[in-house]
């Protein structure tokens, strides 16, 4: 696995961690938007090992369907849940009289955390790749 790679996992690792930080605060909207980063940042990973660089959110994700859904390499659910995950994203971060239920971004992070395991799954685990310390 490339090092920018297990960085944009451990990123994707790290989104989720933090948006469920936020909606233990009541930030909903702020969780919601980490919850679809951490889809973005796995789906960039996979295309960075593909030598694949984009640097537009609509370039990753079709990008990511090309090589990933359509070849049948992911279930075709994951293109869905990052589409669905960016739209909320937009809402999230641009809409001020945005309001979102705490089960609607818990489903999101749920989803966000299966995405990443599908990844690491594919490129293996994060996890195993990071060096241990004594």
């Amino acid at each position: 696995m490339k090092e920018h790679t297990r960085r944009l996992l451990l990123k994707a690792r790290r989104a989720i961690d933090s948006a469920g930080r936020l909606v233990a605060d009541g930030d909903l909207d702020f969780a919601a938007s980490r919850s679809y980063y951490a889809m973005f940042y796995a789906a960039t990973g996979l295309l960075n090992e593909e030598l694949v660089i984009t640097r537009k959110h609509s370039g990753v994700h079709s990008m990511f369907a090309e090589l990933y859904i359509r070849t049948g390499k992911m279930n075709p659910k994951y293109h869905k849940w990052l589409l669905q995950a960016f739209a909320a994203r937009l809402e999230s971060d641009y809409d001020v009289e945005i309001a979102f239920a705490v089960e609607r971004v818990e489903l999101m992070i749920g989803r966000s955390r299966e995405f990443v395991d599908a990844v690491e799954q594919i490129l293996g685990s994060v996890r195993d790749k990071m060096p241990r310390v004594e």
